[in-house]
């Protein structure tokens, strides 16, 4: 049976001098062991909880962001499936916005430094193509129903 795990997307917007748009920027992290790849944060699915729970306890645990930091962006939901470890692994995304850009992150051990990134950078970091693709899946759904 696959590995599930559930985790959210997180951006903010940022204001940018002289442009009308603000940025979007995504949070990464970077893990402390293996390959130090870096995603967004994400976790196991644990007995009793459903997935977008899942998502925002292990954002909690991994980032330090608590549920009312966030805002969960409606209509995108996306479902990765690859293999980690010699397993088949499935980890659902969801978008969240930080109601403030300057949030504080506290990173947990399982990670040893993060960044807020726009989406080239965020690709540029994200080594798995599936998790590139979901970034600019996300993006893209944030540019098209902008208002």
């Amino acid at each position: 049976m696959a590995l599930r795990a559930c985790g959210l997307i997180i951006f903010r917007r940022r204001l940018i001098p002289k442009v009308d748009n603000p940025a979007i920027e995504f949070l990464l992290l970077q893990a402390s062991d293996g390959i130090h790849h870096w995603t967004p944060p994400k976790g196991h699915v644990e007995s009793g909880e459903n997935d977008l729970e899942a998502a925002l306890r292990e954002t909690q645990e991994e980032a330090g962001i608590e549920a009312d930091q966030l805002t969960i962006i409606e209509g995108f939901r996306r479902e990765l499936n690859y293999v980690a470890r010699e397993k088949p692994k499935t980890v659902i995304y969801w978008l969240a916005e930080v109601k403030d850009c300057n949030v504080e992150i506290r990173l947990s051990h399982e990670h040893q430094a993060y960044r807020w990134l726009g989406l080239d950078e965020a690709c540029q970091l994200a080594q798995f193509k599936e998790m590139k693709a979901a970034l600019q899946e996300g993006h893209q759904f944030l540019c098209s129903t902008a208002s």
